[in-house]
C-alpha cells in the first residue's frame, strides 16, 4: 500500500507541474490513499510537495488544489512544515485579490457577490471597470478563495504553525485583516479568523488578587477566555494547584477543555474570578487571550473577585485542536510587589453588569467634613461615641435612679384650685388609663346637653363614681407608689366629688357597653353591672349545652363585690337594653337608641344567640 501511495503522489507532482489533464484524478488517488499509510509516510510526501507548491502558484486552480491536497494530509496526523507557511503564504496573495474583487463588485452596483465556485466571465468584466488590468487577477483569488481557506483552517490547527505565525508579528497581523474581511461575506472565514487570534498569545502574566500572588504560565491551543479561566483555575487553586484560595473546578470541566469531550452531566462550568487586564480594563471570558493587554512587553491578566456570578458550557471552540496550559514559574515577592504597584487598586474594575455599589452604609462617598484621619472615620462609621451623653451635660447633675433597683415614680397631680373650674373633679391617685374615660361618641350628647347641671362630660364617667363606695371599702396600696392626693374642701365646692384610693385597675372600669349610662346612673333601681352570664359562643359555633341553674352563693359574692344595690335590680336596665320592644318604648336618652334598629323576632338578649325553638329557655322566664 505504501508503493501505491507513493506512485499516486508522483504522479500528482508531475501532472501538476505540466498541467496535464490527469490531474484531478492522480490527486482522488493520493485522498483514498492516505488513510492507509503510516504517518512518516505522510511526512514525507509533504516536504516533496512544498516546492511544487510554490512553482505552480500562478497556475491558479492547480495551486488551490495542492494546497487542498496539503491540508487533507495534515489532519491525518502529519505535520504541516514548510507546506503550511507556503499554504498560509499564497492564502495572503489569493486573500488580498479576492477582497480587491468584492471591493470592485460594491462599487459597480453592490449587492451579493456570485459564490466563488460560480464566478464566470461576465463577472470578471463588471469588476473590470473598477480594477482595469488586474479584474483577471481578482477573479481568480475570488475563485479559489474557498479551497485556501480550507487548507489554511488545517494548516492553522497544528501547533507547530500557530507558532511560526506567532513569530512573524507583521505577517499574523496583515493575514488576520485579510481573513477578517473575506469573513464579512464568506462564513467559511469565521472559523479561520478565529484561528488566527488563537495564535496571537501563548504566554500570560496571572496576578492573582486575593492571595497577592504572581504566575506566568504558558498555553496554547485556547480558544477564547472561558477555556483559559477554567484551565487557569485547575492550575492554581488548592493544594492539585499552587495553593490559591478558591473552589476548584470539576475534572470533567478540566477534561472538556484539554481533549475529552463534554460530559453531558458536568457540563456547566461556574466562573471563579473576574477577569482583568493589567491596564485596569475589562477583559472578560467572552473575548480571546490575545484581548489581553499588554504591560511593559507582557501581557498581565489580573484575577479580581467576582463582582458577578456568572457560568458557562464546558468545552472548547474548536474541538479538533488540544488545549494545554502550563505555571512556569511563579514571581517573587520583589517582583509581585513591583507588578501591584502599577496594577489598578482592588475594586476599581468590575464586571460591566454588576449592580453598582451602594455607599449609604459605609459613607465613602462624603468627603470630610474637617481634617483629621480619626474625625474622617468618626464621620464615616458614626458609633456609640457620635450619641451625646446626659451625664456630660451641664443641667442633668443628678441621676433619677441612682437607687438600684428604684422604682420610678409618677410626678404627682395636683388637681385646679376650685376658684380655677366650675364644675367637681374626681381626683385619682395617678393618671386616668387607657380606656377609662368617656367614650369620645357619647361626650358630646345632646341629651345630656339639655339636662340640668351634671357631671362633666370630660370628668371621670357615671360608672366610675358609682363605684366609689365599693373602693373605699377596699382600700389598698397604690401601684404606683405616689403620695395620695387630697381634694380640695368641701366648701369650694357645689356637689360631691367622689374619691379613689388607689387608681382604676387594668380591666375594673365600667365595660364599653354600659358607660355613660344616662338612664341607670339617675334611676335609683338600675346598676352598670350586668348579673354573671355565661360568655357568648362564637357565631358559628354548634349551639352549647343549656346553662345550670344559677345558685344563690356566686351571685351573692358578684353583688358584694360589683354593686351597692341588689343584683336583681339590674334585670330591667339589662332587659331594657336587649328587649326587642320598637325604639319608641326604650328610654330615647340613651345614646345612639334610635339608631339602632328593633332586635328581629325571636331573638333572645344576650346571654344566647339563637332562634328561640334551638335554645332552651331562660332560667328566669316562665313556663
Amino acid at each position: 500500500m505504501t508503493e501505491e501511495f507513493r506512485a499516486a503522489f508522483q504522479r500528482v507532482l508531475d501532472t501538476a507541474a505540466n498541467q496535464a489533464p490527469d490531474f484531478p484524478a492522480a490527486v482522488h488517488d493520493v485522498f483514498r490513499l492516505s488513510s492507509q499509510v503510516p504517518v512518516e509516510e505522510l511526512a514525507t510526501a509533504l516536504e516533496a510537495l512544498a516546492p511544487v507548491l510554490s512553482d505552480t502558484e500562478p497556475l491558479a486552480g492547480i495551486a488551490a488544489d495542492l494546497a487542498v491536497l496539503a491540508g487533507a494530509l495534515v489532519e491525518s496526523g502529519a505535520p504541516a512544515g514548510q507546506v503550511g507557511l507556503e499554504v498560509l503564504r499564497q492564502l495572503g496573495s489569493y486573500g488580498q485579490a479576492a477582497a480587491a474583487f468584492m471591493h470592485a463588485w460594491d462599487k459597480t452596483g453592490g449587492g451579493p457577490p456570485p459564490s466563488p465556485n460560480d464566478v464566470s466571465e461576465a463577472d470578471e468584466q463588471r469588476v473590470e471597470e473598477v480594477l482595469g488590468d488586474n479584474a483577471p487577477l481578482a477573479t481568480a483569488g475570488w475563485w479559489t478563495s474557498l479551497r485556501y481557506g480550507l487548507a489554511a483552517k488545517a494548516m492553522l490547527g497544528d501547533p507547530g504553525m500557530r507558532a511560526a505565525v506567532r513569530a512573524d508579528s507583521s505577517a499574523l497581523e496583515g493575514l488576520t485583516q485579510i481573513v477578517h474581511a473575506l469573513s464579512t461575506q464568506l462564513s467559511e472565514f469565521v472559523e479561520l479568523n478565529e484561528l488566527l487570534r488563537m495564535a496571537e498569545a501563548d504566554t500570560l502574566l496571572v496576578m492573582e488578587r486575593a492571595s497577592w500572588r504572581g504566575f506566568r504560565v504558558r498555553f496554547d491551543g485556547i480558544g477564547d477566555n472561558f477555556q483559559l479561566h477554567t484551565l487557569l483555575a485547575d492550575a492554581l487553586i488548592g493544594k492539585e494547584g499552587r495553593m490559591v484560595p478558591g473552589t476548584r473546578p470539576d475534572p470533567r470541566w478540566t477534561a472538556a477543555c484539554l481533549d475529552a469531550p463534554a460530559d453531558p452531566l458536568a457540563d456547566v462550568v461556574r466562573g471563579e474570578w473576574d477577569l482583568v487586564g493589567g491596564d485596569g480594563t475589562w477583559v472578560g471570558n467572552e473575548a480571546y487571550p490575545g484581548d489581553i493587554p499588554v504591560v511593559d512587553g507582557e501581557r498581565v491578566l489580573v484575577l479580581e473577585p467576582q463582582s458577578l456570578t456568572h457560568s458557562w458550557r464546558a468545552g472548547r471552540r474548536h474541538p479538533h485542536i488540544t488545549g494545554s496550559l502550563e505555571v512556569v514559574e511563579e514571581l517573587s515577592h520583589g517582583e509581585v510587589a513591583a507588578w501591584w504597584s502599577r496594577i489598578h487598586p482592588a475594586g476599581a474594575v468590575r464586571h460591566p453588569m454588576a449592580p453598582p455599589i451602594e455607599h449609604d452604609e459605609t459613607g465613602t462617598h462624603r468627603a470630610p467634613r474637617h481634617f483629621g484621619v480619626a474625625a474622617h472615620f468618626a464621620e464615616v462609621d458614626s458609633g456609640p461615641m457620635s450619641a451625646a451623653f446626659k451625664a456630660l451635660d451641664a443641667e442633668s447633675e443628678e441621676d433619677p435612679l441612682a437607687e438600684a433597683g428604684a422604682a420610678p415614680e409618677w410626678p404627682p397631680v395636683h388637681p385646679p384650685s376650685p376658684e380655677h373650674r366650675d364644675e367637681p373633679v374626681a381626683t385619682h391617685e395617678a393618671p386616668e388609663q387607657w380606656g377609662t374615660g368617656t367614650p369620645l361618641g357619647y361626650r358630646d350628647d345632646p341629651a345630656t346637653a339639655e339636662e340640668g347641671p351634671g357631671p362633666s362630660p370630660w370628668g371621670t364617667p357615671l360608672g366610675h363614681q358609682d363605684q366609689s363606695a365599693a373602693l373605699e371599702e377596699e382600700p389598698g396600696p397604690s401601684p404606683w407608689g405616689m403620695p395620695p392626693v387630697h381634694p380640695p374642701s368641701p366648701e369650694h365646692r357645689d356637689e360631691p366629688v367622689a374619691t379613689h384610693e388607689a387608681p382604676e385597675q387594668w380591666g375594673t372600669g365600667t365595660p364599653l357597653g354600659y358607660r355613660d349610662d344616662f338612664a341607670a346612673a339617675e334611676e335609683p333601681g338600675l346598676s352598670p353591672w350586668r348579673s354573671p352570664e355565661a360568655p357568648e359562643p362564637h357565631p358559628w359555633a354548634e349551639p352549647s349545652a343549656p346553662p345550670p341553674e344559677p345558685v344563690e352563693a356566686p351571685e351573692a359574692r358578684h353583688e358584694a363585690r360589683h354593686s351597692t344595690r341588689p343584683v336583681g335590680d339590674a334585670e330591667p336596665g339589662h332587659r331594657a337594653r336587649h328587649s326587642a320592644k320598637p325604639p319608641e318604648d326604650v328610654d330615647d336618652r340613651r345614646p345612639g337608641a334610635h339608631l339602632l334598629p328593633p332586635m328581629p323576632p325571636g331573638v333572645s338578649d344576650s346571654w344566647s344567640w339563637a332562634p328561640g325553638w334551638k335554645r332552651p329557655a331562660q332560667p328566669d322566664s316562665e313556663h
